[in-house]
């Protein structure tokens, strides 16, 4: 059982901890006022991860070895001088630049200092040396299919999902928007495509093409880690075969768009999601603010919604805004207009721990 939450915001990162009278308590937040993306706690060695964006001033990482009492400024990715940014949207070609830190992810046990980094304009790196020094993946960046790549709620293409086998620290999925889900059986020598998944706002000869799907979450069962789920621009997608083939998931409800999905780390049938109204308004359906669950594979969901704000509630929840801790049971969950909610019981009962948060980029259990 996790004793601390780390909720990264708009501005700054807030740790929350046991105690308090609705059982957390929220520590002073660490970099007030700056915009925090994500937040990784590396599991090997304890080391915690800090992204930020602070527009004019660029993308920038910290690192704590003491629990986030102290933070230092590490290295970045970068991007070469003769990289571009080539999209399949008809934009110009134009220099690649760290735009977006989306993505940190720690190597097996059996790599030490290993790390991933999926980034906007859609760069993976990897760090052999904890972050010191990073690459871009070039077996990844310099196929002929990232020309078909375009922005989803960006301008440019992004990686904000990379699942690292637990059994295999080799075997490596990668989601993209708009880019698809891609396979690395080989440490990230050499990809392939994943295939099923279906993009209803692309003319018809394109809906399935693989190349310009828009994951905008894939989360992997760390004791089943060829069950992955998916959650798409255009509902919800589910694999057992470790991302090689994608199948859709109908009976989601009350709706199969929305950014966050979580999955039961033993139990691969098991997975929650935040549904919400797309395309343009991206609000909960019929101002009800749920969240779905299903346990049988995507067969049925239940919608849970006790301890949740009743309609009209508008909160949105980013791609990164709902986590599952390791023991399946407790969740958290942060919204778009600051809300911050926790179940212990898979979902069936939240409580709400604030209501007057930053916007909430994403949060995670350490």
């Amino acid at each position: 059982m996790a004793d601390r939450m780390l909720v990264s915001t708009r501005k700054g990162l807030f740790t929350i901890t046991r105690g308090g009278s609705n059982g957390w308590k929220s520590d002073a937040p660490a970099f007030l006022g700056e915009n925090v993306t994500l937040t990784f706690r590396d599991p090997r060695s304890g080391r915690m991860h800090a992204a930020l964006n602070l527009g004019h001033f660029g993308v920038k990482r910290h690192i704590s070895d003491d629990d986030g009492d102290n933070w230092s400024e590490a290295s970045v990715p970068t991007y070469e001088e003769h990289d571009q940014i080539i999209t399949g949207d008809g934009k110009e070609p134009e220099p690649a630049a760290l735009k977006l830190l989306w993505a940190l992810e720690a190597g097996g046990d059996d790599q030490p200092g290993r790390l991933w980094a999926g980034t906007g304009p859609g760069g993976l790196f990897r760090s052999d040396d904890d972050g010191e020094t990073w690459t871009l993946v070039r077996s990844m960046w310099d196929r002929d299919e990232r020309k078909n790549w375009f922005g989803g709620g960006y301008d440019w293409p992004a990686i904000h999902s990379i699942c690292i086998d637990p059994g295999n620290s080799r075997s490596i999925r990668v989601a993209v928007s708009c880019g698809g889900a891609w396979i690395s059986n080989d440490d990230g020598e050499s990809w392939e495509l994943g295939t099923g998944m279906k993009a209803d706002f692309m003319p018809p000869d394109r809906t399935e093409d693989p190349t310009i799907q828009d994951p905008h979450r894939m989360v992997q069962c760390p004791s089943a880690p060829r069950h992955l789920w998916v959650q798409h621009h255009c509902g919800i997608f589910r694999s057992t075969d470790g991302g090689r083939s994608w199948s859709d998931v109908p009976a989601a409800k009350p709706s199969g768009f929305g950014f966050a999905v979580a999955v039961h780390p033993t139990r691969p049938e098991t997975a929650w999601f935040v549904p919400a109204v797309k395309d343009a308004c991206r609000v909960p359906v019929d101002g009800r603010f749920v969240v779905s669950r299903t346990r049988d594979g995507g067969e049925s969901f239940d919608v849970l919604s006790d301890g949740l704000p009743p309609a009209p509630a508008w909160d949105l929840v980013y791609r990164h805004g709902l986590a599952v801790d390791e023991t399946g049971e407790e969740l958290a969950m942060g919204s778009t207009t600051g809300g911050l909610w926790f179940s212990d019981d898979q979902g069936d009962r939240w409580t709400c721990l604030s209501q007057h948060l930053p916007p909430v980029n994403a949060v995670c259990f350490v």
